[in-house]
């Protein structure tokens, strides 16, 4: 199938090529950007399908992070952190002219969401929180950080995938042979050498390992600068790292928010599913 996106760079603040995909759409008809903001340890093919969902109607950026996928890795890890990478996308909407725009972020892209809020809130036309909160579970960062960095390999796309079940089935018990070759080819990308290794710069395990690429102290602040715009909070039912107390909480503080819990998925939802997908789109409606 041909392509319905161009493949865009731009330049951060220190010099590295950055990467983002643009679904433009000539019927966005005026209507703000939807931005797509990826998890931790992913990329812009996280956002594929949802993306082609969208991409009709709404124009659709997809920005990959410094270190992750067509993105240049830095020299630097300790630049491997959310605060660097909402002065990147930051840098990225202003040479863009972007004044508004509906962020979706999953994990770490929901943190960088809130972030943006708190220094700017009158950009955000909307936002969808994707398995994230200002709390995040020690559990669920526990179990990341034993993942992350590991520069395993694999000879085989079958042998990739049957690795990330041994890691996540716990997090997706229903998904099908088809469903973890489909992740791994997401998550994942074959090399000069032949093997199958993860897209990303293992280096970006260093400064989440010293609790430097988490999360700021204290996101309350950021999370209710939200208030008063259109909000999604999306949990996985199974989630480790976001709790239904913190899900409690986030909507006290904003009753105008809708809260949806995704059966049967832990962290975190992956955005196709029926549950899920009917939810973005009412929160689009609403800003359409």
């Amino acid at each position: 199938m041909t392509n319905i996106f161009a493949d865009r760079y731009w330049t951060s603040a220190d010099g590295l090529e950055l990467h983002y995909r643009d679904y433009g759409s000539e019927a966005a008809d005026g209507r703000p950007p939807v931005l797509c903001l990826h998890g931790l340890t992913r990329n812009a093919r996280d956002f594929a399908d949802l993306a082609e969902h969208l991409a009709p109607e709404w124009r659709v950026i997809v920005p990959e992070m410094r270190g992750r996928g067509q993105s240049a890795y830095a020299d630097l890890s300790h630049s491997y952190g959310p605060a660097t990478y909402v002065e990147d996308v930051t840098a990225l909407l202003d040479e863009l002219g972007i004044d508004r725009f509906v962020s979706i972020g999953t994990s770490l892209g929901g943190l960088m969401t809130m972030m943006m809020a708190a220094e700017n809130a009158g950009r955000i036309a909307g936002a969808v929180l994707n398995d994230i909160g200002p709390e995040l579970e020690e559990a669920g960062l526990a179990r990341i950080r034993e993942y992350v960095g590991q520069g395993r390999t694999y000879a085989t796309w079958m042998h990739a995938a049957r690795a990330l079940e041994e890691a996540h089935g716990s997090a997706f018990p229903n998904h099908s042979t088809h469903e973890w070759l489909d992740m791994a080819k997401r998550i994942m990308v074959l090399g000069q050498n032949g093997r199958i290794s993860y897209d990303y710069d293992m280096a970006i395990a260093e400064p989440f390992a010293a609790d430097e690429g988490a999360a700021p102290p204290d996101l309350w602040p950021a999370y209710e600068a939200l208030a008063g715009r259109p909000l999604l909070i999306l949990r996985g039912a199974l989630s480790d790292l976001f709790a239904d107390r913190t899900l409690a909480r986030m909507v006290e503080r904003n009753p105008d928010a809708e809260a949806v819990v995704v059966p049967d998925v832990g962290h975190a939802p992956q955005l196709d599913e029926p549950v899920a997908r009917a939810a973005i789109d009412r929160l689009l409606a609403r800003i359409s």
